[in-house]
């Protein structure tokens, strides 16, 4: 898993989510903000893809970063009022941490090269 890109791995853990989220009723609140979280990460590394700077490429994925952090939120509260088991928690709660290692690596890169 770690030899793949962060679009990928962005689309497997939004795919993934979205038949989790599928499961749950009664935290649609919850769900939406989850879903909108993870969704966003691979649009946003998508759209640093064909960035006009590096300043716009680093934004762009700092952007994706940021929706990183809101993911695990978003996931420890489903977990915390029992929607999730503990189970698919870490596995997406890993998964993210994945992604966001990446981009971090990916945004210390863009910045040391300026």
């Amino acid at each position: 898993m770690s030899t793949q890109n962060i679009r990928d791995l962005a689309i497997e853990l939004t795919i993934g989510l979205t038949g989790v989220c599928d499961e749950i009723s009664g935290r649609s609140v919850f769900v939406n903000q989850l879903l909108r979280a993870s969704s966003s990460i691979g649009a946003n590394a998508c759209e640093a893809k064909y960035a006009q700077s590096r300043a716009d490429f680093v934004h762009k994925m700092e952007i994706a970063l940021k929706e990183c952090y809101e993911t695990d939120y978003w996931l420890e509260i489903l977990y915390r009022v029992r929607a999730i088991s503990e189970e698919i928690y870490n596995q997406y709660k890993n998964m993210n941490g994945t992604i966001r290692r990446k981009l971090i690596a990916s945004i210390t890169t863009a910045k040391a090269v300026s």
